[in-house]
């Protein structure tokens, strides 16, 4: 939505960039090498991992968007709680659940839950970060210039801080 958020601007970024694997053109799989690859959210699942590994064997630069990304954020709360437990909860306890049989959803098409919600960093590479949640559209207006104008990201203070 950041992303949207840049407004008019959008116009010029098509004029930049030619869209390979967003929710934009929702293409699933990249189709071919990319200069730079932006990423969302962090690892909480096999899935996650799979495609955060895709990415960066064919993005020339990866950057990681928001709190999610950078530090597991929201998602990672349940870091400190054991996985059964979260899934007891979510499946099994929870107050708005209904499942008389008492089972923890176990399909092939339910990818398999992490131990943990890992940042980006801990599974691959990452070339930048972008602070945020979510970062603000001028920090990813000024982030994507630079990086596919092929000058330094260095964004102005004012677009990187909250208050």
């Amino acid at each position: 939505m950041s992303i949207l958020d840049i407004d008019e601007r959008i116009l010029q970024l098509v004029d930049l960039v030619d869209f390979n694997k967003s929710p934009i053109d929702d293409f699933k799989k990249i189709t071919e090498p990319c200069l730079v690859g932006l990423v969302e959210g962090g690892c909480a699942n096999e899935e996650n991992v799979r495609v955060l590994q895709e990415f960066r064997k064919n993005c020339t630069i990866l950057v990681a968007v928001g709190e999610c990304a950078i530090m597991g954020d929201i998602p990672a709360m349940r870091n400190n709680i054991p996985l059964k437990e979260c899934l007891e909860e979510a499946y099994v306890n929870g107050p708005s659940v209904y499942n008389p049989s008492g089972a923890i959803p176990n399909d092939t098409e339910i990818p398999l839950l992490l131990d943990k919600v890992y940042p980006c960093h801990e599974v691959v590479k990452m070339d930048y970060f972008l602070p945020g949640c979510p970062p603000r559209a001028d920090l990813i207006w000024e982030a994507l210039v630079a990086l596919l104008t092929n000058k330094p990201l260095d964004p102005p203070y004012h677009v990187v801080k909250y208050d």
